[in-house]
């Protein structure tokens, strides 16, 4: 039976309802969404998903609610959210609806559950507090949803309502994006694995445009390799590699001497025509030209080394 209702809880709400209803209205983008706590709407029927209410998680039934006793984990016993159950049961037609390859859907499902749907769930089932964010608990993806809310003395009767409906587009342009940065990823990761394998035992990796990398580096084992070089607009990059995404050190820096040169000083510096600009920092540097960044690679490279 086609499905004309999708059925959450009316009143205040919370992420997961709402990232629920993107990925539901995304793929029955004909059924009406509608906040009830109406026993009549949240009773399940074969033509409607009922999410975040009606005390019971029953994937033929089609209702997903997480608030009762025993509430349903992961196979890691880790809590679910409403968000957490939708996303196991439509989340992989959800991106065949957004035009995922067929091949990256069950790689983009499962990344996209580890990295944006788990912490939800946690969040929301109180797993983990909002306070382990530090000062930008206050700048989360649920905090901000929260700060869409109707302020408490809004007259309007829809006000929630109208609030939700407001914020569900906002919600549905972080998951696509989200998504779409992790579809991006794989294919650029078959281009640096290409890369790789080109460059062989050079410390430096050349790629034809600018990607994310440094999954590929460490899945092809490249740890001997220092630095990148790529196109950017009319000028070239040369950049550090990261040692994770949880730090700014890297494998290795760019010379200290460069550190905070432009134009002429840095040309006096490096002795390459064309080199522009070195960050202080010292992860990158830029000059106009591929040859101009490939002479400065080599230059980092034997700083590197010392010789």
């Amino acid at each position: 039976m086609t499905i004309t209702h999708l059925v959450t809880h009316s009143g205040g709400f919370h992420a997961d309802e709402l990232l629920s209803s993107v990925v539901l209205t995304g793929l029955f983008p004909h059924a009406e969404l509608r906040r009830s706590r109406d026993p009549r709407w949240i009773a399940p029927a074969a033509d409607r998903i009922i999410f975040d209410v009606g005390g019971d998680y029953d994937a033929a039934r089609q209702i997903f609610d997480h608030h009762q006793r025993p509430s349903p984990l992961r196979e890691d016993g880790q809590p679910l959210s409403s968000f957490g159950l939708v996303w196991a049961h439509y989340g992989r037609a959800y991106l065949e609806a957004l035009g995922v390859p067929a091949g990256s859907i069950e790689d983009i499902h499962s990344a996209f559950d580890t990295r944006f749907v788990l912490p939800i769930d946690l969040l929301d089932n109180g797993a983990i507090e909002p306070s382990v964010a530090g000062p930008l608990s206050v700048l989360t993806l649920p905090a901000l949803f929260e700060s869409l809310k109707p302020v408490f003395d809004d007259p309007s009767p829809t006000a929630d309502d109208d609030a939700f409906l407001k914020a569900l587009p906002i919600a549905r342009s972080f998951v696509e994006a989200f998504i779409g940065n992790l579809a991006a990823k794989g294919r650029a990761e078959g281009m640096v694995l290409d890369a790789i394998a080109r460059a062989g035992a050079s410390p430096v990796l050349e790629l034809p445009m600018g990607m994310p990398y440094r999954s590929a580096l460490e899945k092809a084992g490249a740890g001997h390799m220092l630095f990148v070089v790529m196109p950017r607009g009319p000028d070239w990059t040369l950049n550090g590699i990261k040692l994770s995404d949880d730090t700014f050190d890297q494998r290795a820096d760019l010379p200290a001497e460069w550190a905070g040169l432009t134009d002429a000083a840095l040309e006096a510096a490096t002795g390459v025509k064309g080199a522009k600009f070195c960050h202080n920092a010292r992860f990158i540097a830029v000059a106009s030209s591929r040859d101009a960044i490939l002479k400065m690679a080599e230059l980092a490279v034997k700083a590197v080394r010392g010789e």
